[in-house]
């Protein structure tokens, strides 16, 4: 075995699949390139294709219910956003500060968007994460409630620096459910960010969780390090069946 076949044989072996793709073509492009500075350009590719892998590996499982980006989000279509707060978040600054986000706002403007947008730049920034929905959370903690796996539950949700709870509001919680949400806030506060999406203003949580002294709770914790975000506009999906010429309202789902 001669040379070039034995360092391909090496890179195969320490799993350095990049470089052993594209060092034959560089090398022929970098022929009077210093060592170190051809060394470091495929290192450099190394590591970028292990954080992409990371990156896809954190998306995968935080079930996202769709990938969308911040640059894909109209601005000018919710004038109501103060785009500097949006901005600010994105640094994920919260999230080292454990703070929480919350997103208010009727259907369709935006809210989801705009917490996914989140998430995927907390997975770029190396962060795991983990989507759902506020219907499916409480499903899941009176399962484990009754099945004494509860505190498990709430340990493994701890892993994750940051949670989204999309979608508190659109379907009224029972007593029991309310208290099992109120454990999931008080777990996570000031030990882990989540970020929470409503329809509903915090005058209406009182109905939502069905005991208003419960729902000042669960604010008290969810709003003490927050920031909240009340956009006020119309519906994305209104404006595109607008574009369609259809605006029956009554046919919004």
């Amino acid at each position: 075995m001669d040379i070039y076949e034995r360092v391909h044989e090496y890179l195969n072996r320490l799993g350095l699949s990049v470089t052993e793709q594209i060092m034959d073509n560089y090398l022929e492009t970098a022929k009077n390139k210093p060592f170190m500075e051809i060394f470091d350009h495929l290192l450099e590719q190394e590591v970028k294709n292990l954080k992409s892998k990371k990156v896809e590996m954190k998306l995968n499982y935080s079930g996202l219910p769709f990938r969308k980006t911040l640059e894909t989000f109209d601005f000018s279509f919710q004038p109501s956003i103060e785009r500097k707060v949006i901005d600010d978040l994105m640094t994920m600054r919260f999230i080292h500060n454990k703070e929480n986000v919350v997103f208010l706002g009727p259907p369709g403007v935006g809210k989801t968007h705009l917490s996914v947008a989140l998430g995927m730049q907390a997975a770029f920034s190396d962060i795991s994460i983990y989507y759902i929905t506020a219907v499916k959370l409480v499903q899941i903690l009176r399962k484990d409630f009754l099945s004494s796996k509860l505190s498990y539950r709430l340990a493994t949700y701890a892993r994750f620096p940051l949670m989204i709870v999309d979608e508190i509001g659109y379907l009224p919680l029972t007593r029991e459910e309310s208290n099992l949400f109120f454990q999931f806030v008080s777990s996570r506060y000031e030990k882990h960010s989540t970020i929470y999406t409503s329809n509903k203003s915090f005058s209406e949580w009182g109905e939502v969780l069905g005991d208003s002294v419960m729902a000042s709770a669960v604010l008290d914790r969810i709003l003490h390090h927050c920031s909240v975000v009340n956009i006020r506009g119309e519906s994305f999906r209104l404006k595109e069946r607008k574009k369609l010429g259809n605006t029956n309202i009554s046919e919004m789902k």
